[in-house]
């Protein structure tokens, strides 16, 4: 994904929420502007307040404080109810427009050619993470429009005072603005980086050790586990007081101009001694206003180096997106032609795959499946179309595949069989656990469909998985089923069974068969009819 095409997907995202982020933006500008004035307004209100204590009794029954203190309720409100109206709708509308933007991220991570490319600890940072750096510029958005209605009051109430002192906070803001844009490249894109590159190493480190724990507790792994990640944790810290020293040295300019815009008034102004006041904490206010803005550009630097990352983990080319749109369903005919070994089956026919391990069985269905990369030589062609040169969307909607090793849900039984297709009910779900040889374990189990399996499906046993994943394949209801050592850990008696219901299964849907393994009773599902066996000897060569 390039950067054109990444912010075209934050476009997409955000023009559902638009007006939220415009609403946002106009309760901000009444904010900071509500803001300054308020601030002005109670300076010119002390100051004359004062002055006509001063002046004796006559003077203090001749101020009228009425009005102002009115204003200055009323702006206090109005700032704070827009504030508040501003937070509230900008949040909003960053969380949606980022769910939308996870969603899309998401698929694309699963449209790239080798899904096993990508660990799941670093798609799971990525898609946490890096897009979660996003919201920050979402959630700034309306600190330009903020910035400039601040800045725009700020200059009028200083031109009330003196013409000059409006010009040179005018020079003054533009020199903040000039001063922000080119210290945060110098001072906070490297430390950004480091950080998004630490913490994701850290966040990956900590989700793929976690699905290793029974290992790491059983080998004794913990503690060296613990200082590498201890040695990460610190690597983090640096990058962190890093990007903290570069923002306070960007923030202390910011601070120093406010205090050199209010002397300037205090030194510029000729107007009474109330109207400098007011000027002054306007150029005050109007620095401050421009403050949510400068932190949106030195926290740009965050929101780079994530979408740098973003970019890097979902690339497709055109070329790949444009064949996935051309692409029609595929899948009538499977042709596999390796070496001198010529195997072509039509819809609804079966093929056994026998071979020692390591010879490549498991790699070939993973090939067929979508979820590895296929070669342009790797000799497999769906309808007389190579399978590289098909998009893996179009090929993985004709397989369903029952791994050798599959992963689950942590959740529930039926949690786990309705990722196979949407509106699945419970009939269809015992139907196929029911094929698996699965429903009698199911049924005995206190909650049925609702028991809660575990992390990774851990509550069950090796062979309750492997039916449990048949089952799963079966409810996708492709044309092609794809099967990886199926009987593995199960007994012969319930073997044969499994065999026997595939059978039926296969007949009565007319789905197509291709199976891999090392026993005969799974390997004879492809031994009838139209069925074949065959046999590789190593990886990539098959003989007959």
């Amino acid at each position: 994904m390039s950067r054109a095409d990444m912010d075209r997907l934050l476009a997409d995202a955000i023009g559902p929420e638009r007006r939220a982020f415009h609403i946002a933006g106009a309760l901000a500008v009444a904010a900071t502007i509500a803001g300054i004035l308020l601030l002005g307004l109670s300076g010119w209100f002390i100051t004359g307040a004062a002055l006509a204590g001063l002046g004796g009794v006559l003077a203090v029954q001749g101020f009228n404080y009425l009005v102002p203190s009115a204003m200055i309720r009323l702006l206090a409100i109005v700032r704070t109810t827009a504030r508040y109206g501003e937070r509230l709708t900008g949040h909003r509308a960053a969380l949606m427009a980022l769910a939308t933007v996870r969603a899309r991220v998401f698929d694309r991570i699963l449209s790239v050619r080798d899904v096993r490319a990508v660990s799941a600890g670093d798609a799971v940072t990525r898609l946490v993470q890096d897009i979660g750096a996003l919201e920050d510029r979402l959630v700034r958005k309306p600190a330009l429009p903020a910035a400039l209605a601040g800045a725009a009051i700020g200059l009028v109430l200083l031109w009330l005072a003196s013409p000059w002192a409006s010009l040179a906070l005018l020079a003054l803001i533009a020199g903040l603005v000039l001063w922000g844009h080119l210290a945060t490249p110098r001072l906070l894109a490297s430390a950004a980086t480091d950080i998004a590159a630490a913490l994701a190493r850290l966040k990956a480190g900590m989700i793929d050790y976690a699905w290793a724990s029974p290992e790491i507790l059983a080998y004794d792994l913990a503690p060296a586990i613990g200082r590498s990640l201890a040695a990460e944790a610190a690597e983090l810290d640096r990058a962190r007081r890093r990007f903290a020293r570069g923002e306070a040295i960007i923030d202390a300019g910011l601070t120093l101009g406010g205090g050199v815009a209010m002397a300037a008034v205090l030194a510029i102004s000729g107007a009474a001694l109330p109207m400098t006041v007011l000027a002054m904490l306007a150029a005050a206010g109007a620095i401050e206003a421009l403050s949510g803005y400068m932190r949106g550009v030195s926290r740009g630097a965050l929101v780079t180096a994530a979408l740098a990352r973003l970019e890097d983990v979902a690339g497709r080319d055109e070329a790949l997106m444009r064949a996935e749109r051309a692409s029609g369903p595929v899948g009538r005919t499977i042709a596999l032609d390796r070496n001198g070994a010529h195997v072509r089956l039509a819809a609804g026919e079966r093929l056994g795959i026998a071979g020692r391990s390591g010879s490549g069985k498991t790699s070939l269905l993973e090939t067929l499946a979508g979820i590895r990369a296929a070669d342009r030589d790797c000799g497999i062609v769906l309808d007389d179309r190579p399978l590289a040169m098909l998009p893996p969307a179009a090929v993985r909607a004709v397989f369903a595949l029952s791994p050798q090793d599959a992963l689950f849900l942590s959740g529930t039984i039926r949690d786990n069989l309705r990722v196979a297709r949407a509106g699945l009910d419970d009939e269809r779900l015992w139907a196929a656990l029911d094929v698996a040889c699965l429903a009698a374990d199911v049924r005995a189990m206190p909650h049925g469909l609702d028991q809660w399996i575990g992390d990774g499906g851990a509550r069950l046993s090796g062979g309750q998985r492997k039916r449990l994943s048949i089952a799963r394949a079966l409810l996708a209801g492709k044309p092609w089923l794809l099967l990886d050592e199926p009987s593995e850990g199960l007994d012969m008696a319930t073997e044969a069974r499994l065999a026997h219901r595939l059978d039926i299964w296969l007949r009565d849907t007319g789905a197509g068969l291709v199976v891999a393994s090392h026993r005969p009773a799974l390997l004879a599902l492809a031994g009838e009819g139209a069925g074949a066996i065959l046999k590789i000897d190593g990886p990539g060569r098959p003989s007959s």
